[in-house]
């Protein structure tokens, strides 16, 4: 089953065509629910660098779906609302799922490259902050805070909100220095009823996973609450 088509591989099955590719293991496979999981880095024909998640009976079940589903679909969902609430992710090439002989899923999730961004982590680690000083990265801090708070009005949580999911590109030099900030892996990604519950489990987690000092977390937390409003109260 094609969840979408990216016009690729014309006249062949886009699922074989995708699944046949190999590439470097940027995450190795790992076995866990019921199967493994793992994604190799991909280039495309016209030279575009792909990522592509490859599963094999990883699923995860819920009330909607008992006997099981693969959770690149529930990553593919994720990835397609965050683009219509105008947060950033990675562009969607392809995805699609099947059943092998034996009656097993496979599935496929392949995304573009972020062009020009990197982990947050390693932006601080080679000294992007003093590079652009403080007041680009008082820019980042708000990017970031408008991308979680459009994510929980949206009523998502994405439920492991560790820094390493946050990627970050500046663009400009100077006074005309700006920063852009993407979110990745969103396989745990779960619509909540409550948008609170749901910021408060994902700000408590981030603030757990993140090396921010006390002084930068507040200002993210402030530029947070302003950019959610007052439903947020609390979190500090």
């Amino acid at each position: 089953m094609d969840v979408t088509d990216a016009g690729r591989a014309s006249g062949t099955d886009r699922f074989d065509y995708f699944w046949q590719q190999q590439g470097e293991w940027v995450e190795e496979p790992n076995q866990r629910r019921g199967g493994e999981s793992g994604v190799q880095r991909l280039c495309d024909d016209s030279g575009q660098m792909l990522y592509a998640k490859r599963q094999i009976g990883h699923i995860y079940r819920s009330l909607l779906h008992p006997f099981g589903r693969p959770t690149v679909l529930r990553e593919y969902e994720a990835l397609h609302s965050f683009e219509q609430l105008g947060i950033r992710v990675p562009n969607i090439v392809y995805c699609g799922v099947e059943r092998d002989a034996d009656r097993q899923w496979r599935a496929l999730l392949v995304s573009e490259a972020l062009d020009g961004f990197e982990e947050i982590d390693n932006w601080y680690a080679g000294g992007g902050r003093e590079r652009y000083g403080e007041a680009l990265h008082d820019l980042l801090l708000e990017d970031l805070a408008r991308n979680l708070a459009r994510m929980h009005l949206g009523h998502w949580q994405h439920g492991c909100l560790y820094s390493k999911h946050i990627f970050v590109k500046v663009l400009g030099e100077g006074a005309e220095a700006r920063a852009e900030v993407a979110l990745l892996d969103l396989e745990k990604c779960r619509r909540r009823i409550s948008r609170q519950r749901a910021a408060a489990n994902d700000m408590r987690q981030l603030r757990r996973h993140s090396s921010w000092n006390t002084a930068d977390w507040n200002k993210l937390l402030y530029f947070y609450q302003t950019a959610f409003g007052s439903a947020v109260k609390g979190l500090e």
